[in-house]
């Protein structure tokens, strides 16, 4: 028998950088507004990322940055030169960084990659990036875009060109590059009712990995903040990034061994969600990331500006004035009577609310959390003719009506389980885990989908429903679909599908994404709804660190923020009715509360609150973000309009000063060349122990003050204790 010949693999000459595959041939930059991305395609293997940063200026030319992007090869390193960082680094090819791209045949072979750039196109700010591995039979296109608003946006596809199957452990979204200076990774953590806590961690060596598993967000949310620890909210650099997705993601930072920074984002893949079949592709979520040399406002506004512009989809194509909106979750509960609805809706509609949402408890069995969750028609116990009376008796006030559904979910109590205990998610053999004695549907099934979708359109279209709250109370856990995989990918994309549908067959639908609040605030929702829900927890003072933490990655406009009930059904904090207000207003302004409790005084307050947030949402909504430097005890933010002729500021004081008096407050984002009055509008009047007579004219616009001495010098507020807030409006004269 005769032997084929043994065919010696190529060992490549000693390269160094430049040489060999190592030797650039083209500089692809994509620039942004304030932004640079610097790309080398050299000889072999994807684009390196050479810099992403502060732009540059257009002379730099081709030859400085191939020049500058030559190191020496190290000692007992690699003797064939490759770059540290590329668009998707894989295992192999001297990486020993976290790669990017992890993945196997079902034999264990093909699990190291070596993509060769086979096509480079760029038009204007949009670059696609395709490679090749023939060797690992795989193929990939790489999609990047750099707009306006220096927002970097970043995809993967990946296809399987082998002749066998192939398992996906992990494919990023985007893998960015930051400088050596980069030492703090500000992480978004949580739980249910205190999300988005942003905690700093430092980057020494090693890297840290962000992990959500939940296929909720309370954990952690689906961004993070980077920079020097100079940095501050408008000063110095910073970088930030988010994946656009709902489900399970993974966020990893880590120092290189040159010191310079990488950072990826992508999908968190559970066993078998990644396979693919000979022919097959998997496509990643879009990762955002943005730049910025103005601190961390400058990377809300960034965010705010790519969502407005291009992730959310209104009703009609534009954003019509956010409708003030009561919730009667708090106020009401599932203690739920026709008679004192219809009162709620007419206190409401006295107070100048736009929209009622009827919340948890109208519909089924559902009296507690412990039945009828999935029995999608109306309580006769409570609404003997249906909901159209109610509907109608929100209509006929010029208001628009919401109401509340779980659609993913399922008691083991309801008519829709027993008649299909098949359609929950669930793992053969194992318990049916339950938590707030739910189960999970599989909506990625077409029998599943179809009828909710039948269920929801039908009521939509015959009780005039304009706005969904849509609830998401639980973890997944164990998710299986009907076969046994793994299903919590094609749960997240069933449920994109399922508010497409809806979109398209109502077209003038608003859909909310609550979740528990913050379990679905990330963009991979805000794509296919119109508001999310930041947390459960409404008390004022702590919405002061949860907003002001969500409005670094979200538009406030989407951000549900309410006026509710006190003592607070979570912390059991009683706050005043003016720093509810105070706080609430700045975002898409609620009331969560029974306003036939309300007493006359109340009553008159709310409505004038309500009336301030209605003249001002016009700025409020699309003004640009401004976070000022402020101490721990107080907190200072707000918004200013592009001319820089208009702003709202809230001032709101979360503790004793440490000093004996409060310090000057200083606001950011004005003209320093013009001049303002400030005033603060009714309801409110100037507190103070014993305000004097300069600071009650400065404080009712009598006295012009200019954009530089309220910015650098700033202007001493009036005593205000804990659990106070104030409202500052700025018009420039």
């Amino acid at each position: 028998m005769t032997q084929a010949p043994i065919t010696s693999p190529c060992i490549p000459e000693i390269e160094t950088a430049g040489q060999g595959g190592g030797h650039p041939e083209t500089l692809i930059r994509l620039d942004g507004t304030n932004a640079t991305l610097l790309l080398i395609r050299r000889r072999a293997g994807l684009p390196e990322i050479a810099y992403w940063g502060r732009r540059l200026p257009q002379e730099i030319s081709e030859a400085e940055i191939f020049a500058v992007r030559a190191p020496d090869s190290p000692n007992n390193g690699p003797d064939q030169w490759r770059p540290l960082i590329t668009l998707l680094d894989t295992i192999g090819c001297w990486n020993f960084d976290m790669p990017g791209l992890i993945a196997a045949r079902p034999d264990g072979s093909g699990w190291t990659a070596n993509f060769e750039t086979e096509q480079v196109a760029q038009e204007g700010r949009r670059l696609v990036v395709r490679g090749k591995d023939t060797v690992s039979g795989l193929a990939i296109v790489l999609s990047l875009e750099l707009g306006p608003d220096d927002v970097l946006t970043s995809q993967a596809r990946l296809t399987n060109t082998g002749t066998q199957s192939l398992r996906v452990e992990r494919l990023v979204s985007g893998t960015y590059l930051l400088p050596e200076s980069v030492d703090t990774a500000h992480v978004l953590s949580g739980e249910w009712g205190n999300e988005f806590g942003i905690e700093p961690m430092n980057l020494t060596r090693g890297g840290i990995v962000v992990e959500s598993r939940r296929n909720r967000a309370h954990d952690h949310f689906p961004g993070m903040l980077l920079s020097p620890a100079s940095t501050s909210e408008n000063e110095g650099e910073a970088w930030a990034a988010q994946l656009g997705w709902s489900g399970g993601h993974r966020l990893c930072v880590e120092r290189m061994e040159d010191g310079r920074i990488r950072l990826s984002c992508g999908e968190y893949l559970y066993s078998g969600e990644g396979d693919l079949a000979p022919g097959a592709e998997l496509v990643t979520p879009v990762a955002y990331a943005t730049y910025s040399s103005a601190g961390f406002s400058g990377c809300a506004r960034a965010f705010q500006a790519h969502a407005r512009r291009h992730l959310l989809h209104w009703p009609g194509g534009k954003m019509k004035p956010r409708p003030v909106l009561l919730n009667s979750w708090e106020g009401s509960g599932f203690d739920l009577h026709e008679d004192q609805l219809m009162r709620q809706v007419d206190a409401a509609a006295a107070l100048g609310i736009e929209r009622f949402v009827l919340d948890d408890g109208w519909f089924g069995a559902r009296r507690d959390c412990d039945a009828g969750l999935g029995d999608w028609f109306s309580a006769a116990s409570v609404f003997p003719n249906g909901l159209r009376p109610l509907s109608d008796r929100i209509h006929g006030h010029g208001m628009e009506f919401g109401l509340w559904y779980e659609p993913e979910m399922v008691n083991p109590d309801s008519d829709l389980y027993r008649a299909h205990p098949d359609w929950v998610l669930q793992t053969r053999g194992y318990p049916l885990w339950t938590s707030r004695n739910q189960l999970v549907l599989d909506i990625s099934r077409p029998e599943v989908s179809n009828y909710l979708f039948e269920v929801i359109s039908e009521q939509v279209a015959s009780v005039r429903i304009d706005y969904i709250k849509w609830d998401f109370n639980r973890d997944l856990v164990e998710a299986s679909d009907a076969q046994g995989r793994a299903a919590y990918r094609r749960q997240v994309l069933a449920l994109y599908a399922l508010w497409e549908r809806l979109h398209k067959a109502h077209p003038g639908l608003e859909i909310e994404s609550c979740a528990s609040g913050g379990g679905r605030a990330d963009w991979g929702a805000l794509a296919h709804t119109q508001r999310v829900w930041t947390s459960d927890d409404t008390d004022a003072l702590e919405r002061l660190a949860i907003q002001g933490a969500a409005w670094h990655f979200l538009p406030p406009e989407v951000t549900g923020c309410h006026i509710s009930e006190v003592p607070n059904g979570i912390t059991g904090r009683t706050t005043t009715l003016d720093f509810r207000a105070c706080v609430a207003i700045f975002g898409h302004l609620g009331v969560e509360l029974d306003p036939t409790h309300l007493s006359a005084e109340e009553s008159t307050r709310l409505k004038a609150w309500i009336a301030l947030h209605k003249r001002l949402r016009g700025l409020l909504h699309h003004g640009l973000a401004q976070f000022c430097t402020a101490d721990p005890a107080r907190v200072v933010r707000g918004v200013v309009s592009d001319d820089a002729r208009s702003g709202v500021f809230l001032v709101a004081q979360r503790d004793w000063v440490s000093a004996r008096r409060p310090s000057p407050i200083r606001l950011s984002g004005l003209d320093p060349a013009k001049t303002y009055r400030i005033t603060l509008p009714e309801p409110q009047n100037l507190p103070g122990y014993r305000p004097s007579e300069a600071q009650k004219a400065v404080f009712s616009g009598k006295v012009p003050v200019s954009g530089a001495t309220l910015m650098d010098v700033g202007v001493f507020p009036p005593f205000m204790p804990p659990l106070s807030a104030l409202v500052v409006e700025l018009q420039a004269v």
